[in-house]
């Protein structure tokens, strides 16, 4: 079964279903956009451009919001926070009138509730403690380990410093075991020391 979503083509912004989506909204088309969701279902489907120029082509997946909290300014703006519900996947854009763009997509059956073996999730958190201390982060790690296995993959496979085509990758893993080992990688490849001093990210 395919849908019509009208989607926000961000660079950089991700969205993992179950976290939410902070936004800013003050171009006159993504107004239309949020304005339209909001008349009728309040869902957006958050996509990545292969590019930053206007029209880009499009990732494949993405994830679809639904807009909660919702601020309207005077001058038309927007401050809105996206819900993540589920991962989609575009089989064609569509030729469309409205000023935003609008795709047919497929959405992913994602199964709920899924848990990590133990020795993933502890081989996770030996490394992010790693990364989070090279990179110089505070973190509440008591508040971390409380955390369900999905949120606390997706939670910073979406706030990670790490960059667009990573975080698509994360975002286009098919179970949260195999983000889990994807974001492993990327921690201990960004980690790296350059000639034992510097470290080496993406920002």
């Amino acid at each position: 079964m395919t849908t019509r979503l009208s989607i926000f083509p961000l660079p950089g912004a991700i969205l993992f279903p179950g976290l939410q989506l902070p936004l800013h909204i003050f171009e006159p088309r993504y107004r239309d956009l949020v304005g339209s969701a909001l008349a009728k279902d309040r869902l957006i489907g958050m996509v990545q451009p292969q590019r930053s120029s206007d029209g880009s082509p499009l990732y494949a997946i993405g994830c679809l919001g639904r807009i909660g909290d919702v601020e309207a300014l005077e001058d038309g703006r927007y401050n809105i926070v996206l819900e993540g519900e589920t991962r989609f996947r575009i089989t064609r854009e569509l030729d469309v009138t409205t000023s935003f763009r609008q795709v047919e997509a497929e959405l992913i059956d994602d199964p709920e509730g899924e848990v990590l073996a133990s020795v993933e999730r502890a081989g996770f958190e030996f490394e992010a403690k790693r990364f989070a201390a090279m990179q110089g982060y505070s973190v509440d790690w008591d508040s971390v380990e409380r955390l369900d296995d999905e949120t606390l993959i997706n939670g910073v496979a979406q706030i990670a410093p790490f960059d667009s085509a990573a975080k698509q990758a994360l975002l286009e893993a098919d179970t949260l075991s195999q983000r889990c080992e994807l974001m492993i990688q990327l921690m201990q490849f960004f980690a790296l020391r350059d000639d034992g001093d510097e470290i080496v990210t993406l920002q």
